[in-house]
C-alpha cells in the first residue's frame, strides 16, 4: 500500500519545493531593482558633474587640516587678546608719557647768519691792521658793499671818526663796539620821530593798505599780519583788490582760511577801488577791527598803475581813513628798493616798511639806507616762510645780530 502512495508523496514534495523556490525568487527580485536604480542614479549624478559622496584627494585633505589648524590658532590668539584686554582694564590706564619738547625758536641772530658772516668778513679786513686812515676807507667800502648806500655809509664813517677821536679809541674791538652804537643811534634818531608800532584807528575798522612790486612777499605778509591779529582777538577782513594777477584772490583766500579772516572779492578784472570800497563797508557793517587791502604788484616805473594806488586810497577815504600804508620790500633787492620806496611813497603815502627775506640776504645794510635816506620807519621784518616769521623791528636786536 505504501508502494502505491510513494509516487503521490514525491509529487507533493516536488510541488512544495517548487512553491518555495518561486517565493524566494520573488523576494530577491525587488532588491535587485533597487540596486539597479541606485547605480543608474549615481551614473546620472556623475554625468551631471556632482557626486553624492565625494572622496577627498590627498591635497584636499592636507588643505583641510591646515585650515583647521589656522582656525584653532585664531581662536587661541583671540582668547589671549581678550585676556590681555581684561588685565589692562583691571590695571587701569597707562600713565601718559611727556610730550617731546618743541625745538627752540631760532633767534634773529640765527636768522641773519648770511648778513652776519658778510659783515664779519668785511670788518675783519677793515680793522685787521689797526686804526689808521686806511681803516676808515675800508670801513666805508664795507658798508657800501653791504647795501648801506654811499650817502649813509659816508655819514656813518664821519660820525664814527669823531666819536673815536673824542674817546681815544684805537683798538679794533672797541671800534666795533662804537660802530654798533652809531648804527643804533642812526635807527633811533630822535629828530626823525619814528614810531615803529602799527597804528590803529580810534574807531574801527582800521585800514592798512599794503603795496609793493611783484615777488616781494606782499600777499604772504598780509596773511601773516591777519594771523597775528586774529590770535590777538581782532576781527579781520581781507580785501582782494589785486584783480589783475591771475589767481591772486585764490591765494588770498587760502590765507583768509588759515588766519580765520573774512575775504571780500569781486570778479577777476574788476575795479580795485570798488573792491576796497565794498570791503570797507563790509568790515564796518560787521564790526570788524582791521581791514587789510591787498593791491596788485606793479613796477614803480608804471605811472598808470601807480595812479591806481592813489585812487584806491581816495576811495577808501570817502568812507573812512587809511591808518597805515605799508610798503613791502625785498631785502635782496638792494639799492633798487630805495627807488621803489620813493615812488610808492608818492603814490600811496607810505607810512612804514615791511622788510622781507632778511634771512636769505647777505646784505642787511639796506635797512639803514631806507631809514636814513627816506626817513621811513621799518615796522616789521620777515625772517622766514612760517606763518609766525614776521617780527616787529627792533634796531638794537638787529644791529647786535649783524655784528655779534
Amino acid at each position: 500500500m505504501l508502494e502505491g502512495l510513494l509516487p503521490q508523496i514525491l509529487v507533493g514534495l516536488a510541488l512544495v519545493l517548487l512553491v518555495i523556490g518561486v517565493v524566494a525568487a520573488r523576494r530577491r527580485r525587488p532588491s535587485g531593482r533597487r540596486g539597479a536604480t541606485r547605480m543608474k542614479d549615481l551614473e546620472a549624478m556623475e554625468r551631471a558633474g556632482r557626486t553624492a559622496v565625494e572622496t577627498p584627494t590627498r591635497a584636499e585633505r592636507d588643505k583641510g587640516e591646515e585650515e583647521e589648524g589656522e582656525a584653532r590658532e585664531q581662536e587661541g590668539d583671540k582668547g589671549e587678546e581678550e585676556e590681555g584686554e581684561a588685565r589692562e582694564q583691571e590695571a587701569g590706564p597707562l600713565p601718559e608719557t611727556a610730550e617731546a619738547a618743541a625745538p627752540p625758536r631760532p633767534t634773529l641772530r640765527d636768522r641773519l647768519v648770511k648778513s652776519r658772516r658778510f659783515f664779519a668778513a668785511r670788518l675783519s679786513e677793515a680793522f685787521g691792521g689797526g686804526v689808521d686812515e686806511d681803516t676808515w676807507e675800508d670801513l666805508e667800502a664795507a658798508l657800501i658793499q653791504a647795501d648801506v648806500g654811499v650817502e649813509t655809509s659816508t655819514k656813518i664813517v664821519a660820525r664814527l671818526q669823531v666819536a673815536a677821536k673824542e674817546r681815544g679809541v684805537s683798538d679794533a674791538a672797541e671800534l666795533k663796539g662804537l660802530l654798533a652804537e652809531e648804527l643804533i643811534a642812526l635807527f633811533d634818531s630822535v629828530e626823525l620821530g619814528r614810531d615803529r608800532a602799527l597804528a590803529f584807528a580810534p574807531e574801527p575798522p582800521t585800514v592798512w593798505l599794503v603795496v609793493g612790486v611783484n615777488g616781494t612777499g606782499k600777499t604772504t605778509t598780509i596773511g601773516k599780519l591777519a594771523s597775528d591779529l586774529s590770535h590777538r582777538g581782532k576781527g579781520v577782513a581781507l580785501a582782494a583788490a589785486d584783480t589783475f594777477r591771475a589767481a591772486a584772490d585764490e591765494q588770498l583766500q587760502v590765507w583768509a582760511r588759515r588766519s580765520s579772516a573774512q575775504l571780500v572779492r569781486h570778479q577777476p578784472g574788476a575795479d580795485p577801488g570798488a573792491v576796497a570800497f565794498d570791503a570797507f563797508r563790509f568790515a564796518r557793517a560787521r564790526g570788524l577791527d582791521v581791514l587789510l587791502i591787498d593791491t596788485a604788484g606793479r613796477l614803480h616805473t608804471k605811472t598808470p598803475l601807480m595812479d591806481e594806488l592813489s585812487k584806491i586810497r581816495r576811495v577808501v577815504e570817502k568812507e573812512g581813513s587809511v591808518t597805515e600804508a605799508l610798503l613791502v620790500l625785498d631785502a635782496t633787492a638792494g639799492q633798487n628798493g630805495l627807488a621803489q620806496a620813493r615812488k610808492f611813497t608818492q603814490a600811496a603815502g607810505v607810512t612804514g616798511v615791511v622788510l622781507t627775506k632778511l634771512d636769505g640776504s647777505a646784505k642787511g645794510g639796506i635797512a639803514l639806507a631806507i631809514e636814513s635816506e627816506l626817513g621811513l620807519p621799518i615796522k616789521l621784518i620777515g625772517v622766514g616762510e612760517g606763518i609766525d616769521d614776521l617780527e616787529p623791528f627792533d634796531p638794537k636786536t638787529f644791529v647786535d645780530a649783524l655784528l655779534s
